[in-house]
């Protein structure tokens, strides 16, 4: 299966092709204010890198946050398009779940920190399992001083993963059995990992289905159709 991954819910924004598992070609650009121009361009690099043509693209798996407003629209507008343009299914991901996917533990207990900026944040809990991780705290936004409180509540060796850098500066200190890790922003490499079982099981959902997941209440309020992507991609076969 030929799969293109995107990811721009955070300030980090990249584009990753691969069959099935392996990654075939991918870039990435740290610019939160110029995520459109990146993706489009991103995609056509990746393109002509892996030797593919956009009518190669059997799939789409697109990180749907939480994360920053702009961003995520973005990212899914693009899928879509790709979806219209080259008849490919389009699949949702978490940016939570990619972070925690490229955790570097075996046995820590793993929090995944998205900045969705108005002094929240965005944080899931997960533990290691062979071959991945399975998520025990659920998606949920919170302040800072919050999630703090909480993780000073539990007793057991913890890996915060993601834009840590949020909960201020020596928030941490002072709380027993924390370390920070990598990576701070998802990668669309783990984009296309947590994606894949959905696309291998027959579950995408119609690529108009596709929405971000924000948390907060203006996931509800977008006008989807004035938001409609001008993305069309003409395959160059």
């Amino acid at each position: 299966m030929k799969i293109a991954a995107i990811t721009t819910s955070t300030p980090a924004a990249s584009v990753a092709l691969a069959e099935g598992r392996r990654v075939v070609a991918s870039a990435e650009s740290v610019n939160a204010r110029g995520h459109a121009g990146f993706v489009v361009a991103a995609l056509d690099f990746c393109v002509r890198s892996a030797g593919w043509s956009p009518g190669d693209i059997e799939s789409v798996v697109v990180d749907v946050g939480p994360g920053l407003y702009t961003g995520i629209r973005v990212g899914v507008s693009v899928a879509q398009g790709i979806g219209a343009s080259v008849g490919a299914q389009v699949a949702s991901a978490s940016s939570l779940d990619a972070l925690a996917l490229r955790a570097a533990t075996g046995h820590r207990r793993i929090f995944a920190v998205v900045d969705v900026r108005r002094g929240e944040v965005a944080v899931a809990g997960y533990r290691p399992v062979p071959g991945g991780v399975i998520r025990d705290h659920p998606a949920e936004l919170t302040t800072r001083e919050r999630f703090l409180a909480m993780l000073s509540t539990l007793r057991e060796q913890i890996l915060l993963v993601g834009d840590t850098a949020a909960l201020g500066r020596g928030a941490l200190s002072g709380l027993q059995g924390m370390r920070v890790g990598r990576p701070r922003y998802p990668s669309a490499e783990a984009i296309a990992e947590a994606g894949l079982g959905i696309l291998e099981r027959g579950e995408a959902p119609h690529p108009d289905a596709v929405r971000p997941k924000y948390l907060r209440d203006a996931d509800v309020n977008i006008n989807w159709e004035r938001l409609r992507s001008p993305f069309h991609w003409k395959d160059q076969r």
